[in-house]
């Protein structure tokens, strides 16, 4: 890949499930320029069928060809499972998607709860996935309504809610397969009471070795941008995340 000054990575997700994944790779890469596609009024993606999906994706890629991005960040496990290959068949551009850590969360041992949203938990991809990865002893939870609570009460999500959305059993670990699932990584851990994995340091990095991560200096601040959805919303809530982690310099 040709190296350029400030390259732009466009990000997609239905809704807000992307933004931990943006703040990390923001954090990773200070010089790059970032634009957030999402789709918030259709939220949940995981209750979509795999044409639906794909159409609605394709939409909006076709908005994120016109910005000739370095690459893309598929930010949703749903469209990554069920749309990845035709996206990376259609496009030029480097596409990297999200998958659910499973392979991390096979060498804690033990049974692993692996909740997915239910497009995801139906597709090949998960099955081959834990098929490769998986210790022998993992069970799939869908529930169609988890992430369409998060993606709406996001700013007042209650432990006693969530906890009646999650399987009353028992886990040695937990692997979030959505990332908004991943606003609710303390709750299921303090549910749960043991070590829960999600897909987002093992894409950023991913990411920075797609672009080169030194090679990219830039004298301008970055630039973070939204499009699409609820702007105003998912601005908002990145802004929380840097607040609350810490990211100095952004220009938004």
């Amino acid at each position: 890949m040709e190296k350029v000054l400030n390259p732009t990575v466009c990000f997609f997700d239905s809704g807000i499930g992307g933004l931990c994944l943006l703040y990390e790779c923001v954090r990773k890469l200070p010089d790059v320029d970032f634009v957030y596609f999402a789709d918030n009024e259709n939220v949940p993606y995981g209750s979509l069928d795999k044409n639906t999906l794909i159409a609605k994706v394709d939409e909006i890629f076709l908005r994120i060809q016109n910005l000739n991005p370095s690459a893309v960040v598929v930010a949703c496990n749903t469209v990554t499972a069920n749309c990845i290959d035709y996206l990376r068949n259609k496009y030029k551009f480097d596409i990297i998607g999200i998958q659910p850590a499973v392979k991390p969360a096979s060498k804690q041992g033990g049974k692993c709860l692996v909740l997915a949203t239910p497009a995801t938990s139906k597709s090949e991809a998960l099955t081959e996935l834990i098929k490769k990865f998986g210790n022998g002893n993992m069970e799939i939870f869908a529930n169609e309504n988890l992430a369409s609570y998060i993606e709406n009460h996001i700013d007042e999500l209650n432990y006693s809610d969530i906890v009646k959305l999650l399987p009353q059993k028992r886990f040695d670990s937990v692997v979030l397969g959505c990332t908004h699932y991943i606003f609710i990584k303390d709750i299921v851990k303090s549910f749960y009471k043991c070590p829960v994995f999600d897909g987002i340091e093992g894409t950023a990095d991913h990411l920075c070795e797609k672009l080169g991560k030194n090679d990219h200096r830039g004298k301008r601040a970055q630039k973070i941008t939204f499009s699409g959805g609820f702007e105003y919303k998912n601005r908002g809530i990145f802004r929380k995340l840097i607040s609350e982690k810490g990211i100095s310099a952004l220009n938004e």
